[in-house]
């Protein structure tokens, strides 16, 4: 059984002055497997005057100082992959494939961090002046219960390429692989101060790092809601803000793609992490005239997805992160049911021969509207709808046509006809015959989906300000 009631804070693991327990469910039994202690606002407070005091040295380093410093990251959370992937398993539900994923990734994004900063040249000749892009100070690094240890790590290493000290607030339901991962950081090495973790609520932590005026920076991953709360408390002391935020991606299928191929594609981004994604592919946008053979190979493919025990690594699906989860997307499946949508697989209810843990049918709807809630909400499980078309401009049309704007897929067998339809499409990334991401490029949304942009250099500039030094000409 966990017990966690530390924080990390000034290079120490020290305990939280907060009073709150959490209870540690697993998804897939229900049952207990710890707890963990609540940092609170006092907490926050230290970490923030912890990062403070490390920020003058961080900002002054060099080049070579924060590679070294990323190398040492890479390396400590590289020795801690597996127990990363355990735990987002045990506290997740992530299935084994996408477990493994997530835990190399956290340790590779310091390694990608470290190549770029290599060639990155701080100060730029623009005229008669000197361009120098410097630190912008102090960041609050706010990561979200489903990507929890590639977020941290993501954000981290961007805030330390730059120069950054930083107060990281993962999410209070995500505490075991906090745990892990700041273990490794802590391993790291680091000056005092220049990483600080807690767990807290939003209403306190997380509102004293989006208030406190030492905090120069905000990152964050997680619900539009929450977004724009954070957006409008940093607003007093003009933090600059970055916000990646939700999403409802639509994958569009032209009338020359070849559905056996790109089906099983359009499930699998779909249904990833177990539906739990911002990227999710959730909005499948067919050609009518293709529509019948499209929604047969999809009841096949749907019903032959394995559901189960996320260390089978057989399961594409697991269960969901929370009791809350779960009820949330059962009454999206009967909201589609009221609203006219056809089930063409899966439906409300665990599948057959589940009795306990946050199980859910893989469920695909036909004859969905755009204007149907579960056409128009991020869901967050694995909820496919199945939208018709005649024409690009209509499916264009259609995929346009959503209050959010994160990621889009396209799919034809003419590389340029779907490299067209995706410049029309207004997301902050399209993937083009593909479903896998690619992680050097920046990442955020439009619209609704969030501001600013996340990963490689656009990443790192986004912890950077430029400052413009004006020289006069001699004579």
């Amino acid at each position: 059984m966990w017990n966690i009631q530390q924080a990390y804070i000034d290079g120490a693991f020290v305990p939280v002055q907060g009073s709150e327990r959490l209870e540690i469910l697993s998804p897939a039994t229900g049952q207990p497997i710890g707890t963990v202690t609540l940092a609170n606002r006092d907490d926050a407070k230290r970490a923030i005057e912890a990062a403070s005091r490390a920020q003058p040295a961080l900002a002054g380093s060099t080049k070579a100082q924060r590679i070294d410093m990323l190398r040492r990251l890479e390396a400590a959370v590289l020795a801690r992959t597996e127990q990363i992937c355990e735990a987002t398993i045990e506290e997740y539900g992530g299935p084994l494939a996408r477990s493994r994923w997530v835990s190399n990734y956290a340790s590779q994004c310091f390694a990608d961090t470290a190549r770029m900063l290599e060639g990155y040249d701080f100060e730029r000749r623009m005229g008669d002046a000197v361009v120098r892009m410097e630190p912008v100070g102090v960041a609050g690094l706010i990561a979200p219960w489903n990507s929890t240890a590639g977020s941290i790590c993501s954000k981290l290493a961007s805030a330390i390429a730059a120069g950054c000290a930083s107060v990281i607030k993962p999410s209070e339901f995500s505490p075991l692989q906090a745990r892990v991962v700041t273990e490794a950081l802590h391993e790291a090495g680091l000056p005092a101060g220049a990483v600080n973790v807690l767990l807290g609520r939003g209403g306190d932590v997380g509102d004293e790092i989006a208030t406190h005026p030492a905090i120069a920076r905000i990152s964050f991953t997680g619900s539009t809601a929450t977004g724009k709360l954070i957006a409008r408390a940093g607003l007093e002391t003009l933090k600059r803000v970055s916000l990646a935020l939700s999403g409802k991606s639509a994958t569009v299928v032209l009338d020359d793609a070849d559905l056996a191929t790109v089906l099983p594609m359009a499930l699998g981004a779909a249904f990833m992490n177990n539906g739990q994604a911002c990227v999710a592919g959730t909005r499948l946008l067919i050609p009518n005239a293709r529509m019948t053979e499209a929604i047969e190979r999809l009841r096949v493919a749907a019903a032959a997805m394995r559901v189960g025990d996320p260390r089978d690594p057989a399961t594409a699906v697991g269960p969901l992160a929370s009791k809350a989860q779960f009820e949330r997307v059962q009454r999206f499946i009967r909201r589609g049911l009221e609203q006219g949508a056809t089930l063409v697989a899966g439906g409300e209810g665990r599948p057959d021969g589940f009795d306990k843990g946050w199980f859910v049918r893989p469920t695909v709807f036909a004859g969905v509207r755009n204007d149907m809630d579960i056409a128009r909400e991020e869901i967050f499980g694995p909820v496919l709808s199945v939208i018709g078309y005649d024409g690009e401009d209509e499916a264009v049309e259609i995929a346009n046509d959503s209050p959010y704007g994160l990621q889009a897929y396209v799919f034809s067998s003419q590389q340029q006809r779907a490299l067209d339809v995706a410049s029309r499409l207004r997301v902050g990334t399209v993937l083009v015959n593909r479903v896998t991401p690619e992680l050097s490029a920046p990442f955020g949304g439009v619209k609704q989906s969030g501001i600013g942009r996340e990963f490689g250099l656009f990443g790192m500039e986004a912890f950077l300000e430029p400052k413009t030094v004006a020289l006069a000409q001699p004579g």
